[in-house]
């Protein structure tokens, strides 16, 4: 409560601002980045830049390297999360827009509530949480029944499917990443050091991934666009470091029910960007289905935001 108090308001302000609109630019600095640079180059570049400079910073900061028992928590973890999640999604994102990919992790969520056993009692015992999750479901459904639009190729069509289903399974890997790192994870390692390692981590097996995948041979640098660099450098100071750095900042000193609110607005933010820079355009099905996830993330997290709530007042 002590650092409620005592954070400064514009600075919250600015770091509310950055998970919020930042996180839901990098949907479409991932379209941008693409135009020059293969899925997985483009991820593990992005993960490398970011992780020498958080190491660059330890290094200044003189921060102790854990144990092999932390590391190896990062380097499963990161894989899973960065490579497996992310990384993956960037990989969909050749098929589908970035704000159709940004409503497809909003069912992030609920695959957290299917995933995390141990808290299941908590979960399926409380009626917002099984109407959210109902909810939820059903906006999937009005969501992939809007995809189909009759001016698309077959190819193309058959290729915007793979692109959804492919980014559920990343949100899969993801959840997974996290799940391993928080039962796991030494609390007592700086999260700027163990976010560094799972940043390298994905860096190197994303290279790996990208090179068993042939990206490497038909990579040309001389043909990389300036916009594709734009999109990469975007990614590793706005998105790896800035909204990542400031969502890490927030947690201390607002309630993590507050701060996780970013997950409603980001895909809002992400359609929006879409519609305004690259002319992508939903079906009104799909908008309405997305108005549907929104409503059923909302519900499942209503408990964590009077949880929080009478906690402030208490």
């Amino acid at each position: 409560m002590n650092a409620e108090r005592n954070a400064p308001q514009w600075l919250i302000i600015l770091a509310f601002m950055a998970v919020y609109i930042v996180w839901g630019t990098t949907y479409l600095a991932v379209i941008y980045g693409l135009r020059g640079f293969p899925p997985f180059m483009l991820s593990g570049l992005r993960y490398l830049l970011a992780a020498i400079l958080l190491l660059g910073w330890c290094g200044v900061r003189r921060v102790a390297w854990p144990g092999w028992s932390v590391v190896r928590v990062c380097v499963v973890s990161g894989i899973l999360m960065l490579v497996g999640g992310s990384g993956i999604v960037a990989w969909s994102e050749q098929y589908v827009t970035s704000g159709q990919a940004a409503i497809m992790i909003a069912t992030e969520p609920f695959v957290f509530l299917l995933a995390d056993r141990k808290r299941w009692r908590e979960y399926f015992g409380n009626a917002f949480i099984i109407t959210g999750l109902l909810v939820g479901f059903a906006g999937i459904i009005l969501f992939f029944g809007g995809g189909n639009s009759a001016a698309q190729q077959a190819g193309d069509n058959t290729m915007q499917w793979v692109g959804y289903g492919a980014i559920l399974v990343g949100t899969v890997f993801w959840v997974a990443g996290a799940l391993h790192a928080e039962g796991k994870l030494d609390k007592r390692t700086p999260n700027i050091l163990s976010s560094a390692i799972q940043l390298l981590a994905a860096s190197v097996a994303s290279g790996l991934l990208s090179g068993a995948t042939g990206e490497w041979s038909r990579f040309h640098i001389a043909q990389v666009p300036a916009a594709a660099w734009a999109g990469l450098l975007y990614l590793v100071f706005f998105g790896s470091l800035i909204a990542y750095m400031a969502f890490t900042w927030l947690i201390t000193v607002r309630p993590p029910a507050l701060v996780s609110t970013h997950t409603y607005v980001n895909p809002v933010v992400a359609v929006l960007m879409g519609w305004a820079f690259v002319n992508e355009q939903l079906s009104w099905m799909q908008l309405l289905g997305m108005f549907v996830i929104l409503v059923g993330v909302l519900l499942t997290n209503f408990p964590n935001y009077k949880l929080s709530f009478n906690r402030q007042r208490a």
